[in-house]
């Protein structure tokens, strides 16, 4: 037969809340460190790690002849061939009774000698009353003495002069897009919406000559330091060869299937580099006008675009946000570096170490060349489309944005040194600052800026400035896992 039932006790009901309250308190009594049974500190032996801590940190620092004669001998018997500084103890072994003083011109110790004695029974406790009288100083020193100030492993910025604008030349009559200095620093040459080339003289600011040609806004122009020959390249699918002692076109390069936003010259052979929105860069031989490779593999306009003598001898920047890398010899990509998350409208090759650098309106990026290996981050953020920067042989980086913000930086720690905005000359809109080309002369010591209110300006060193004047105020990152 069943046994008779057992009768169950009443349940209290209880609420969600309750419930959640009584599993919080279960949780802080397990897991809390204040519900614990981890013993509290004792003074007593904080006091004797503290001490260890600057004998062992600060010990060396300190000359064994500097310490008082009075303190020397008021300290224990030390070991032969060890001295006493201030801070630290030399505890004696078995049997060893000879006087301190005879030690106390030798070397100093860096930490703590300790032997070991049967007859000492105090262990820890015994001891660290005589470390703690032994280091005089550490009493009053605080705990955050002990910790170590470690320096910044990020560079220290060089001091340079701030830049200041000190001739704006007015001529176009449209956004001006492009800018290329001569080799012989004579004169520059600019390209306009105004679908006009106009050669201007550096020295005095002067119009010289406008060459006219283009159906459309002129948006690259480089010079050649091989021949007499300028070449230019534009939205209306051009891309012309200018031979400046007759001061006419003698060649056209046809194959671009829409508007080409970007030239380069190779350094060292007579091969020419266009980009444009049809995401193919494509390579001419100068002489001949044929296309030697259509360097295909961007999947949007190609932007910007630089030539170097050794591999990569080219390197592109797109509006898919990634950068490639070419060779030259095959017309295949050696590497893709996606680390920008926007179009990368401008890139600058440093004249004279194996680096780039290229701008996004997410963030400047510093490269290694010739494997692209990223170095850092710039360390501070414009927030603005760049659409032009360039970069001297004194390290002074600077980047043009779509607001008119003009920004110089130092090339080896990426300090921003100097924020600058245009100013639109009188009859143009507020929204006209944009800055569209950037490029400093053969010596790196006048910069030329090419803006939306038509005109263009030109910058030089304060001469005025001292660090006293205008001072670094430099701050390294925190944290340099982030750059």
């Amino acid at each position: 037969m069943p046994g008779p039932a057992l009768e169950m006790e009443p349940v209290e009901p209880q609420s969600l809340k309750k419930l959640s309250f009584k599993s919080l308190k279960r949780a802080l009594d397990l897991f809390s460190p204040v519900h614990g049974h981890v013993a509290p500190l004792d003074p007593e032996s904080k006091k004797i790690r503290i001490s260890h801590k600057i004998s062992v940190e600060y010990g060396g620092m300190k000359n064994a002849s500097s310490k008082p004669t009075g303190q020397a001998s008021s300290a224990p018997d030390s070991a032969p061939g060890t001295s006493a500084p201030s801070n630290v103890l030399a505890l004696p072994g078995p049997g060893d009774s000879r006087d301190a003083k005879s030690g106390a011109q030798n070397a100093p110790v860096i930490g703590p000698t300790v032997q070991p004695n049967a007859q000492n029974d105090g262990g820890l406790q015994g001891r660290s009353s005589a470390i703690v009288s032994a280091s005089g100083s550490s009493e009053r020193m605080s705990t955050s003495a002990i910790m170590e100030r470690i320096p910044s492993k990020w560079p220290r910025p060089v001091w340079h002069a701030p830049w200041r604008n000190y001739r704006v030349i007015s001529g176009h009559l449209g956004w001006v897009r492009s800018v290329a200095f001569d080799p012989s620093n004579t004169w520059f040459c600019t390209g306009s919406a105004d679908r006009t080339i106009k050669i201007w003289d550096v020295a005095s600011g002067k119009l010289k000559l406008t060459l006219t040609g283009h159906i459309e806004q002129v948006r690259g122009l480089a010079v050649s330091n091989r021949h007499t020959y300028m070449f230019s390249a534009g939205d209306d699918k051009q891309v012309k060869c200018w031979d400046l002692e007759q001061n006419k076109v003698i060649r056209h390069y046809h194959g671009h299937l829409s508007g080409v936003y970007c030239l380069a010259l190779h350094p060292t052979i007579d091969v020419l580099l266009t980009g444009g929105r049809d995401s193919v860069c494509r390579v001419w031989d100068i002489r001949s006008k044929m296309q030697i490779h259509a360097l295909s593999g961007h999947d949007n306009t190609v932007c910007s675009v630089f030539t170097r003598p050794t591999d990569p001898q080219v390197v592109t920047g797109s509006h898919d946000t990634t950068i490639k890398f070419w060779d030259l010899r095959y017309g295949k990509t050696m590497t893709t570096l996606t680390y920008h998350k926007k179009s990368v409208r401008a890139m600058a090759l440093h004249p004279k170490e194996h680096s780039f650098a290229s701008a996004s309106a997410d963030n400047i990026k510093k490269f290694n060349l010739p494997r692209g290996e990223f170095l850092h981050n710039m360390l501070s953020q414009q927030k603005t489309i760049i659409n032009a920067m360039a970069v001297n042989e004194e390290g002074v980086m600077v980047t043009g944005g779509d607001n008119g913000s003009l920004w110089f930086w130092d090339w080896k720690s990426g300090h921003n040194f100097q924020q600058s905005q245009t100013i639109v000359q009188p009859g143009s809109l507020d929204s006209e600052a944009g800055i569209y080309a950037i490029s400093y002369d053969i010596t790196g010591s006048r910069l030329v800026t090419c803006e939306a209110d038509k005109t263009i300006k030109m910058w030089k060193e304060d001469e005025n400035a001292t660090p006293e004047t205008h001072p670094l105020n430099f701050k390294p990152p925190k944290d340099i896992r982030r750059f």
